[in-house]
């Protein structure tokens, strides 16, 4: 039979598969609701969605092991195209994409489109610049490419250490995102479903390299596009009787907007915003003599607890005042963060819509205001495009999509699988503004106002899990919710869609599916780009370039492994919040490999020893940058005194500064020194003709 005759009925057989597999999953959903309504427990339901996932994920891992190094590394270069984009669309929509990016839109309103434009404008990139030619270039890694365009170990070495870092960045998050969704799942501690998240994850990547993870990606869009379209859809349906939450996005961003400025106006909201003034006139004066305040809180505490115990009051009332006295920050130190943390969240509490922008108002600021308007506003649209440069290149730069196109048939193979890449990500994208959208009709007309005690049962049930993902503190006491009083993280928007939209919990087990997925494909995708980046061009290629085939595949697995241990054990330690880890991977990956990616296909002067020095610089610079102005980051490394933000460029956007540096030291540097090799130059003329 021809190739492209085995090509064909390779994608038939494929086809035939993943039928059968969509059957078999809207069977499952429609079991599960009919156990649901026969009165399965929900904590069964989400035992069964966790271990069912896995489970197939893992066997999925299991059926596809194997040995061979081109198999292994990048799925025996005969992916069809469709089948690659709905893989790297998976491999794409992380953690962050499924989870956060709604709520990201929710807080931020048109503030956080930067991200939908800067995600999918990557692509773009991706198309025009580099995937068709990496293609015909045909290695393994981006490492690879760089270690043979540029010659030498340092373009290598840059490009190891480069996608290590960026992707360990991002898996941390995936990570994150696995042991959130697992403990709503199924009431296990956040530290137990990072890990048992992990293990589902291990079993695909470790046995079956780039192959398993590929079929497992594919079925894991095909989890994700139904949990994120079937609640939007329906609170759609539930708003305004339309199941296309896209067409009546403009309709209800009207009325979203008309009810906030009500409540800007409201009395209630007013004397809420009020009682938040004066608590951080409390916290600020704290935090002048902390040592001192402390002390007379402690007092304070211990005075209230000991003239109950005289009265003698109610068991329930002793027990409330012994926790409040237990809870106190413990030295000077505690205080200092937790009064500031409180100060932060009074300060944007006493402002309108508790600091949250008007949706549809485009920048902060206002540019015919006075001074001090005029400069929030330039700012914040100076951010926006910042974001958006950072986020595009990023993309463009991410060495683990970028991989994914070593495993299409040929060159024409991997610009359509750009093209069904860029339509499996709209799918999703396109309805994220629109859920936030609905999402906060919802809590602007059902939400606020109600009776503390009649709140829906969702809002609760989140606050257990983490209550940095929902918290409400009734601060003027009226018994009833304010929009002031109501904190929501981001993360939370899509994890509780379902709840919120009021459909059955079946429907909340997919959505949580559908979050597990994302991150656990992400993380395939990421801890075998870490374990190649070490043992294929580390190990393999400046190592030990005799090394046996069995043997560069096994020290690949256990690589995967230590490094997969080592990112669950921080992802434990809740180390940031998921989207700030995403960016910053985005800006480390923009500074170190776009210079070096797009001037190494496309000019043939540039030489080795710039590269190196380019990567260095930029990927230099951004860490800097990031670790001087990020506040977590700050504090990590001990960080004092006020933050100095180069042209008020929040540290999200980081890579606007090593991205244009990375590129000026290659120029620089190679025009000083020696051309490049007759063979470099000939691999430029190669990538680069039509043929």
């Amino acid at each position: 039979m021809s190739e492209a005759g085995a090509g064909q009925s390779y994608g038939r057989q494929l086809n035939r598969v993943y039928r059968a597999y969509v059957a078999g999953f809207i069977v499952f959903i429609l079991t599960l609701s009919w156990l649901e309504s026969l009165g399965l427990s929900r904590e069964a339901i989400g035992l069964i969605f966790l271990l069912s996932t896995v489970a197939l994920y893992a066997g999925i891992g299991i059926i596809s092991r194997t040995t061979d190094p081109v198999e292994y590394y990048v799925a025996g270069r005969r992916i069809p195209a469709v089948y690659n984009g709905m893989a790297t669309a998976a491999d794409w929509m992380s953690a962050a994409s499924f989870i956060g990016l709604a709520g990201t839109l929710y807080l931020q309103g048109y503030n956080g489109l930067a991200f939908v434009l800067g995600w999918t404008g990557g692509y773009c990139l991706v198309s025009l610049l580099l995937a068709p030619y990496l293609r015909r270039f045909g290695g393994f890694t981006i490492p690879d490419f760089l270690g043979e365009r540029y010659g030498g170990h340092w373009p290598r070495m840059m490009g190891v250490f480069a996608s290590v870092l960026c992707s360990f960045t991002y898996v941390v998050a995936q990570l994150y995102g696995v042991g959130l969704i697992a403990s709503r799942l199924t009431g296990l501690a956040f530290e137990l479903g990072v890990f048992l998240g992990l293990g589902g994850m291990l079993i695909c990547s470790f046995l079956g390299g780039m192959r398993a993870v590929t079929w497992t990606q594919v079925a894991q869009y095909l989890v994700m596009l139904v949990a994120f379209l079937l609640p939007v859809a329906w609170l759609s349906v539930k708003q305004t009787g339309s199941p296309l939450p896209q067409l009546v996005y403009g309709q209800q961003l009207e009325r979203v907007s008309a009810r906030e400025r009500e409540l800007a106006r409201d009395p209630r909201e007013l004397e809420v915003m009020s009682l938040y003034r004066h608590q951080a006139d409390l916290l600020r004066s704290k935090l002048e003599n902390p040592s001192a305040a402390l002390a007379q809180d402690r007092a304070l505490a211990q005075l209230w607890l000991d003239d109950l115990r005289q009265l003698p009051a109610a068991p329930e009332d002793i027990a409330t005042a012994e926790r409040a006295l237990y809870q106190l920050p413990r030295d000077e130190a505690g205080a200092r963060r937790l009064w500031r943390r409180e100060l932060e969240e009074a300060e944007s509490k006493m402002l309108p819509l508790g600091g949250m922008p008007p949706h549809a108002r485009p920048y902060a600021g206002d540019p015919d205001g006075n001074a001090a308007q005029r400069l929030e506003f330039e700012s914040s649209r100076l951010n926006f495009l910042a974001l958006v440069f950072c986020l595009m290149v990023g993309t463009a730069s991410l060495p683990h999509v970028l991989a994914r196109y070593y495993t299409v048939p040929d060159v024409k193979a991997a610009r359509n699988s750009v093209a069904w890449t860029l339509f499996f990500i709209a799918l999703v994208y396109f309805t994220a503004p629109a859920l936030a959208v609905l999402v906060k009709h919802e809590i602007l007309y059902q939400l606020v106002g109600t009776r503390i005690d009649q709140l829906p049962a969702w809002v609760s049930a989140w606050s257990r899990v983490d209550a940095s993902l929902i918290h409400f503190k009734d601060i003027n006491a009226d018994g009833r919710l304010q929009f002031n009083e109501l904190s929501l993280g981001s993360d939370v928007i899509m994890l509780a869609s379902a709840e919120i939209a009021g459909l059955p919990f079946v429907i909340s087990g997919l959505v949580a599916a559908g979050a597990l997925a994302a991150a656990l494909s992400t993380a395939d995708g990421l801890l075998l780009t870490m374990a190649n980046a070490l043992s294929h061009d580390l190990y393999f290629k400046m190592v030990d370039p005799s090394a046996s085939t069995a043997r560069r595949v096994t020290l690949t697995k256990v690589v995967l492994l230590m490094m997969a241990l080592i990112a669950a054990y921080i992802a434990a330690l809740k180390p940031a919040d998921i989207l700030f880890l995403v960016s910053a991977a985005f800006s480390l990956a923009a500074s170190a490999f776009f210079p070096a990616l797009v001037l190494g296909i496309f000019w043939k002067r540039a030489t080795g020893p710039a590269a190196a020095a380019g990567m260095l610089a930029g990927l230099g610079l951004t860490i800097y940058y990031v670790a001087t102005t990020q506040p977590w980051l700050r504090s990590l490394f001990g960080l004092s005194g006020p933050v100095q933000l180069w042209w008020g460029v929040d540290p999200i956007s980081a890579g606007v500064f090593g991205v244009p540096l990375g590129f000026a030291v290659i120029l620089l540097v190679s025009w000083l020194t020696p051309p490049p090799s007759p063979e470099a130059q000939a691999l430029v003329e190669r990538l680069r003709s039509p043929g």
